[in-house]
């Protein structure tokens, strides 16, 4: 198994995806449903690598990172409540494209790859929520990418920021300017400047890591349109 440990004590469900189900199809999908515990830097599944397990965060947050030749892996979609790491197998695919690296630690809930499919194949409320996540998370890929294209630093940064608030529900969250380079694909001077900027400007503080989004409002005015073009669709899930 990919790192993930076993909870010590039954975890509350908060995944949006479980939520949204009937609770006869949930109950049913329960005895298939592990705890788990996944902690910062746990690599869950690798890019061409077939996806053995499946996962279901109530409050960890997952980076799904694209790997190229020469370069560090860019990111290109975040996973939270509102959804599931293994998603190519509710399309069919076995083989993850990405790899889910766990960058804010919490737990979730696991399921085995075989279970998946059998639940999936039999639950047509599960079929319909996993479609519309997958319409979502497709729309969060395909925007990053052109975000990371045409956008300037501070406004990819702001976007960022804003989307680790929302799936941690959190104004204060912990994440380093190196790793944030490397996320965005960026030297990290540029991030310096970006977070120095948006400091200055009062929407943010930060210290070795440790951020605090002070002004929300201000911060999503600083951000892209991709911040609230994505955050729209998946609350519509």
């Amino acid at each position: 198994m990919l790192g993930a440990k076993r909870a010590e004590t039954r975890i509350t469900v908060a995944n949006s995806l479980f939520a949204a189900l009937p609770s006869s199809d949930y109950l049913r999908l329960l005895p298939a449903l592990e705890p788990v515990m996944l902690t910062f830097g746990e690599v869950l599944c690798e890019s061409g690598q077939p996806i053995r397990q499946v996962y279901f965060p109530n409050d960890a947050l997952v980076s799904l990172l694209a790997p190229v030749d020469g370069h560090q892996a860019l990111e290109v979609g975040l996973v939270g409540s509102e959804g599931m790491v293994g998603i190519p197998l509710a399309l069919g695919i076995s083989i993850t494209p990405v790899r889910a690296l766990v960058l804010g630690s919490g737990t979730a809930m696991r399921m085995e790859t075989a279970c998946f499919r059998r639940e999936f194949s039999r639950s047509v409320p599960l079929q319909r929520e996993l479609h519309r996540y997958t319409h979502a998370l497709m729309t969060e890929v395909t925007q990053t990418a052109a975000c990371n294209r045409f956008h300037m630093v501070e406004a990819r940064l702001a976007r960022r920021l804003l989307m680790t608030r929302d799936r941690l529900q959190s104004d204060h969250f912990r994440i380093t300017q190196e790793f944030l380079a490397h996320m965005l694909g960026v030297r990290r001077v540029g991030i310096t400047k970006a977070a120095h900027a948006l400091k200055k400007r009062k929407l943010i503080d930060y210290s070795r890591g440790n951020i605090v989004i002070l002004n929300g409002r201000g911060l999503e005015a600083a951000s892209c349109s991709c911040y609230e073009l994505v955050r729209k669709q998946l609350d519509g899930v």
